[in-house]
């Protein structure tokens, strides 16, 4: 684990040190959400995909079958760590108009993968300390000067480290500040 973990931050060292070409559509930078705080830094990988890290303290409702009791309106508050891969279908489109594309402003399909730690505040209680939820996304994201709003959907499978595991269509919203100039 301390090998993948050394890896993926020397990865991204290279990705952070090297500058891009300014002639570029996407790119990569740091991002606060607002929302569910936290920090996120998505990177390009190619010219029209990026691979978002986002790592804070959200809130959320109970997954059906990995819950052990509670009922009503159900929260929990946790630490999260998701992971997002995005390709930007509409961005070269959007440029020649003359749209906004700054901060990778553009529709996407993508693949994500939420993981939800320990609750440090929940109306009900789970199966496990860390549960999972991962499944493709469209999604639209748009920014107003360096604000910006994220919004995607798709069918999640979520699961623990218990066997248990069911389907559900999920949402992210996400309203931000971009760090980046």
């Amino acid at each position: 684990m301390r090998k993948i973990t050394l890896v993926f931050l020397l990865f991204l060292f290279v990705k952070i040190s090297f500058g891009q070409d300014e002639g570029e559509l996407i790119k990569s930078g740091f991002k606060y959400t607002i929302v569910n705080p936290g920090m996120e830094y998505e990177f390009k990988l190619s010219e029209k995909s990026t691979f978002a890290l986002n790592l804070g303290i959200g809130y959320g409702g109970s997954y059906k079958d990995l819950k052990t009791s509670g009922d009503g309106f159900m929260y929990l508050l946790s630490p999260f760590y998701d992971m997002q891969y995005r390709n930007y279908y509409n961005i070269t489109k959007r440029n020649s108009a003359g749209k906004n594309v700054n901060y990778n402003s553009s529709n996407y399909f993508g693949a994500r993968l939420l993981v939800r730690g320990p609750e440090m505040a929940s109306s009900f209680s789970r199966t496990s300390e860390l549960d999972y939820a991962f499944g493709p996304t469209w999604g639209i994201q748009r920014s107003f000067n360096q604000f910006y709003v994220l919004f995607d959907v798709g069918p999640y499978v979520y699961f623990d480290m218990k066997g248990k595991y069911g389907f559900l269509p999920m949402f992210q919203l996400n309203i931000g500040y971009n760090l980046r100039k």
